[in-house]
This record gives C-alpha cells, sequence and structure tokens, in this order.
C-alpha cells in the first residue's frame, strides 16, 4: 500500500509505513522550511527588502526631524533601524527557544509608534532627552509585551476588526499632516517653505508613484514608491534642492553604536503612550499570522501565535539598545508571498540580511538622506494614505451595518481625531498626560477597545452575529484579514 507524502521539518526522520515493513515514501519538505538555490534566495529576499524598505526608514526620517538631527545623525538613525529591523527578522524566520513563528515574516519599525514619539517630542523640553526617552519606553513596552505574549494569544477575540480597522484608519489619517509638512519644505517658516517649486516637487512625486502603480506589473510595481524617490530626487536636482553631501560624509563601514543617543530614559507617561502602542501593534502581528498561515498552508496555533508575538516583543526590547524603535511585522510582505508563491521563511531571513548589511554600511543609508523633503511628502500622500485605507478595508469586515459597531468606530475616530483637529484641546492638563492624550493612536484605540467590551462583550451585549473575532476556542480561523492587505509599520 502506497504511502502520501507529508510535509516535515527538515532533519525528521521519515517514518517507515506499518505492514508492510519498508520505509515510506521520504516526506517531503514543507515549502515553509525549503532552502533554495543561493541565487534565488538572494534575489527574493532583496525583493521582499525592497517592499519594505520605504516603510522602515520613513519613521526615523519624521522622529529624526523633529528631533532636529543633522543629515549626518539622521543617516545614523536610519542604518541604527535598519540593523535592528534585521535582527528582528531573523527572530521571527528563524526562531530561538520559544520565540519565532519561523514564517515567513519580515519585521520591521512599525508606523503606529509614530504620532506618539512625536508627542513624546513636542512635549519634551530639551530635544537631546526625547529619544533617550523614547527608548526607555520603547523598553520597557517590549519587555511587558514579551511577558505578556501567551496570555495575549488567549485574548485576540477583544481584538475584532471593528477595533483594529478604527486603530489603522487612525495611524494613516495621524500620519498624513507628516507628508504635508514635508511637501512643502524642510524647514517651516523659511522664504521656499509652502513654495510652488516644493509643491511641485511632490505632486510630480506622487504622479510618478501613481503612474507607475497604474502601468507596471510584479516587482516594479510593488517597489513603486521607492522607484518614485528615486526619479523624484532625480527631478529635483536642476532645481537646487538635493544636497548629496550626506553620502560623501557617511563612512562605508559602521556599527551603531549602543545608546549613541544617550542611556535609556523612563518616563511614565511615555511608558503608558508606548505600551498602548505594543498592544495595538501585537495585535496586527496575531491578524498578519493568522493571514500568513493560510497562505503557506501552515495554519497559525495559539503557539505559534505566541512565539510570534515574543518575536515582536524582544525586537523591540533589545531594538533601543542599538538606537532602533519598535518593530512589527510588515504585512505588505504577506502580499509578496502570496503573489510570487514563494513560501520559504530563509527567503525572508536572507533579506533580513541584506537589511543588517545595510545598517553596517552608513553610506547606503545616507541615500536617504538625500531625499529631498518635498519629494518624500509626495511619496509619503500614497504611503500613509495607504494606511487609512487599509484601516478602512479592515472596518468593511466589521459588520458595519449594525448600530453598536458605528457607534464604537464614530467616538472612537472622533476621540482619535482631536490632536489633529483640535491641536490645543488638551491645553490645560498635566505635560505627562498630554504625552498620551496628544497621540490620537493611543487615545482611539483606548476608546475602541473599552467601547466594544462595553457594547460587544460586557453584559451579554456580545452577538456572535455582530462580533468577529480573529480566532475561535481551538485554533479554527474564524476570519483572517485579506491577505497581502497593506497596514503600517
Amino acid at each position: 500500500m502506497a504511502t502520501q507524502p507529508r510535509f516535515t521539518k527538515q532533519g525528521t526522520t521519515p517514518q517507515t509505513s506499518e505492514g508492510d515493513g519498508e520505509a515510506a515514501t521520504p516526506p517531503a519538505v514543507h515549502p515553509v522550511d525549503e532552502k533554495l538555490p543561493p541565487l534565488k534566495m538572494a534575489t527574493t529576499g532583496l525583493q521582499h527588502v525592497a517592499a519594505m524598505y520605504a516603510g522602515v526608514v520613513a519613521p526615523p526620517l519624521i522622529v529624526g526631524a523633529a528631533v532636529g538631527l543633522s543629515a549626518k545623525e539622521l543617516t545614523f538613525l536610519t542604518g541604527a533601524c535598519l540593523f535592528t529591523a534585521g535582527l528582528a527578522t531573523f527572530l521571527q524566520t528563524l526562531g530561538i527557544w520559544k520565540v519565532g513563528a519561523r514564517l515567513p515574516f519580515v519585521n520591521g519599525v512599525t508606523f503606529a509608534g509614530v504620532a506618539p514619539m512625536l508627542a513624546v517630542v513636542d512635549s519634551t523640553d530639551n530635544k537631546d532627552d526625547a529619544l533617550p526617552i523614547i527608548f526607555g519606553a520603547v523598553i520597557v513596552a517590549g519587555v511587558l509585551g514579551f511577558i505578556a505574549a501567551p496570555f495575549f494569544s488567549k485574548m485576540v477575540r477583544f481584538f475584532p476588526p471593528v477595533v483594529t480597522g478604527t486603530v489603522i484608519t487612525l495611524i494613516g489619517i495621524s500620519l498624513m499632516p507628516v507628508a504635508f509638512g514635508w511637501a512643502q519644505g524642510p524647514v517651516p517658516g523659511a522664504d521656499d517653505y509652502g513654495s510652488t517649486k516644493n509643491l511641485a516637487l511632490a505632486g510630480i512625486t506622487l504622479v510618478i508613484v501613481l503612474l507607475l502603480r497604474r502601468f507596471t506589473t510584479g516587482f516594479v510595481k510593488q517597489i513603486a514608491v521607492l522607484l518614485g524617490l528615486v526619479v523624484g530626487t532625480l527631478v529635483a536636482i536642476p532645481f537646487g534642492v538635493t544636497d548629496f553631501s550626506p553620502v560623501g560624509e557617511a563612512d562605508i563601514v559602521g556599527f551603531p553604536t549602543p545608546f549613541h543617543f544617550g542611556a535609556p530614559q523612563f518616563a511614565a507617561a511615555a511608558i503608558v503612550s508606548l505600551c498602548v502602542v505594543m498592544v495595538v501593534s501585537m495585535t496586527e502581528s496575531t491578524a498578519d499570522m493568522l493571514a500568513l498561515g493560510e497562505i503557506v498552508d501552515r495554519p497559525a496555533d495559539e503557539k505559534t501565535i505566541a512565539a510570534g508575538l515574543r518575536a515582536d516583543c524582544l525586537g523591540s526590547a533589545v531594538s533601543p539598545l542599538f538606537n532602533g524603535f519598535m518593530c512589527s511585522a510588515f504585512a505588505q510582505n504577506i502580499g509578496l508571498v502570496a503573489m510570487t508563491k514563494i513560501r520559504s521563511r530563509y527567503v525572508v531571513a536572507a533579506g533580513g540580511g541584506f537589511l543588517v548589511l545595510m545598517g553596517l554600511c552608513p553610506m547606503a543609508a545616507s541615500l536617504i538622506a538625500v531625499v529631498p523633503r518635498p519629494v518624500l511628502g509626495g511619496a509619503g500622500v500614497v504611503l500613509f494614505g495607504s494606511v487609512a485605507a487599509s484601516g478602512i478595508q479592515t472596518l468593511v469586515k466589521a459588520n458595519l451595518e449594525k448600530d453598536n459597531n458605528v457607534l464604537i468606530v464614530a467616538v472612537s475616530l472622533a476621540v482619535g481625531l482631536i490632536p489633529i483637529a483640535a491641536p490645543e484641546f488638551y491645553h490645560a492638563f498635566p505635560e505627562t498626560a498630554k504625552i498620551i492624550l496628544d497621540s490620537g493612536i493611543s487615545t482611539g484605540c483606548v476608546a475602541a477597545v473599552l467601547l466594544n467590551l462595553v457594547f460587544n462583550h460586557i453584559g451579554g451585549g456580545r452577538d456572535d452575529d455582530e462580533v468577529t473575532a480573529p480566532m475561535e476556542p481551538g485554533g479554527e480561523i474564524a476570519e483572517t484579514r485579506v491577505p497581502g492587505q497593506a497596514v503600517v509599520r
């Protein structure tokens, strides 16, 4: 009687058939554990880097500019974030002990932390203390998240699409003012700030990205934002706004010196704010693992989710040691896995290796510092707008025809938009409280979670027809997000 081949982990001893005494057909290696030829592994790994590069370098650019870093320091911060993204990707794909989902997951700096980090910068009198305060908060949030990972994997039913969709939408909307600020120029109040020249460069870059997304396919379409930045920078040269000096000043080889910006400082308000972001990040990573598990034919059970969340949190806790920010899974790379049908986690690990190498080469990291702010602004409209659109996609699955869910979204969005619509709304509150309140993402997330509990859980309010949980007891997937759906990271 023939024995069907079964997927197994590499190195597993082949099983034998009962009754015939013959060895069964050697089990096939699961595509997730497959090691491709070196050239194919390198090229497909680079493709993963290209798909997420713009998302990794944008947060350090935003926060670094708010702190007032020089071009050289901005290059250092960007390189550090690339380096730590590579380390976090290694943790997620290769894994150690009970850390890492061991799925083709790319990790990098999460967008969800940008708005709270900007709130920390704005509330800090001495800007030199801003980054150490942020790093301290990220370390604490990472450690607490690591401890909570196995418990959180059991609580995902409290974060249905009505909550996650609201938060993702708020993330995109909260970041749009950053893109509009970039489009006007690098220095607010300068003579050319908001000039026709700067706005034209932003508009040209936006059009280039849209054209590439509309009329190209495959790999080129995946890196449309990156190509838009390159072409936009070239177009900006005749306008005299492109500065190549950061490349000339950067070293070819360098290392992100630990605590380059100072030893971590621990401020209670900043810690609370970043802990809220960690909860959002863990929720998103859980949904990503469920979706990716289905795509690669290795469904993510509770154990896998817990291990993946540990990797996110450990990567985040270690990242500030090398001057990096909070790390989380990049969902746009899930779409790349679905499109290419290449499911090997070692391919993504190779991409993590490229990220580490780029982080160790300041000259490579300095290239992003060459891009003029108006060009970044044009690309940022697409990048940040896609985040908001992704949140709306998630809300489509939230049964908004139900009054309860409409109310949750309406109030949570309103609370989250206060810092944007009325920046001085909390002016009478203590500075420590404003760090949290001025982050629309944090307040909107808290509002969405609490309202969901009140209307859909407490007192028998939950209706299984109205609330869709990411995973039912026993590991059966009730609903996952659309594969390849782009979210903030």
